[in-house]
């Protein structure tokens, strides 16, 4: 990316008008840079990728080839619902790719954050490369990165999307939504017509689970992630939480401690609940969740996922920490 500092008299889109104006101003670099190539984007399904999938198809239709990754990483479900939405509801041109084996395996051992998400930033391109070159006439990759990437690329963490990419890379990027926050994207996606469920889907990091599985990352801790992540996910729906949280997920650390389960000793993981609000995801607040549903969710994670023998609640806002662990 030649330019990474957003212009201070940029106005900041608010409103459908003003996002009018972006789209259209989009939609004309996009087709003055892609002509009549071809464009390979990385559809995570998250509202980054989903917003800048519907601004290249307005742009250039079928020229448009998206790429679905599953790495292993994702949430419970995740990646059926992305062939849901849009293979089968928005007609894209959707390739899946199964590289769960791929990632983890490369990643056994590796406790650096940075590292982490680096190694899977470079996976990422590998196999888009790989989708590439199956394919003809793909020149350009396309990137939901947004500005509070790039920022935070420059001193907090790196992002796969930002920090990650080769000095090889063979394909020129596309990057429409790089110099807007969150909010602004949300703002232009619901112009662009997509869902509202969609647009507002809570953020999910590029580097997807990994993140939430602080240290080396074990196949067993994972899974451990994954399942209590989709129990709090789903009582936040059945209790109102859904829209009015930003982002709620839930850690485990490398680390067990002792419990008692059936009168006897355990050595067992802990799960870590943590829900946010935010604007932009340059700064964030705790959401204070009601005990009886916050008890009603250590009940279920404490009896549905084995191997777990606490439940607690990160309780810190940023600054000073981050919203995620890693």
């Amino acid at each position: 990316m030649e330019n990474q500092i957003r212009d201070p008299n940029m106005k900041r889109i608010t409103t459908p008008e003003l996002a009018k104006v972006f789209i259209e101003k989009q939609v004309a670099n996009i087709r003055r840079t892609v002509g009549d190539k071809k464009v390979l984007l990385a559809l995570s399904g998250g509202v980054d990728s989903s917003v800048v999938a519907a601004l290249l198809i307005k742009a250039i239709g079928q020229n448009l080839v998206c790429v679905h990754v599953n790495h292993g990483l994702l949430r419970k479900g995740e990646s059926q619902s992305v062939i849901d939405v849009f293979q089968k509801q928005l007609g894209a041109t959707l390739i899946y790719v199964d590289a769960q084996d791929r990632f983890l395996d490369v990643l056994v051992g590796v406790e650096d954050p940075e590292q982490k998400r680096k190694i899977i930033g470079k996976i990422f391109i590998d196999v888009f490369a790989e989708e590439a070159a199956k394919l003809e006439g793909i020149s350009f990759l396309a990137q939901g990165t947004i500005y509070p990437d790039i920022t935070e690329s420059k001193g907090i963490k790196a992002h796969h999307n930002v920090g990650g990419l080769p000095p090889e890379l063979n394909f020129e990027l596309v990057e429409p939504v790089k110099f807007l926050y969150k909010d602004e994207v949300r703002v232009v996606g619901e112009t662009l017509g997509l869902p509202h469920s969609m647009v507002y889907r809570q953020p999910f990091p590029g580097p997807g689970l990994g993140v939430r599985c602080p240290g080396a990352i074990t196949r067993e801790r994972l899974e451990k992630v994954r399942e209590s992540d989709a129990i709090l996910r789903e009582e936040f729906a059945k209790c109102g939480l859904e829209g009015k949280v930003w982002q709620y997920f839930t850690i485990v650390p490398p680390f067990r401690s002792t419990g008692i389960k059936d009168g006897k000793r355990t050595f067992d993981y802990m799960v870590v609940l943590r829900a946010v609000n935010s604007v932009d995801a340059t700064s964030a607040s705790v959401e204070e969740i009601p005990y009886p549903v916050l008890f009603h969710i250590r009940d279920r994670i404490l009896a549905e996922v084995p191997g777990v023998n606490r439940v607690l609640v990160d309780i810190s806002p940023k600054p000073i920490a981050t919203i995620e662990w890693e």
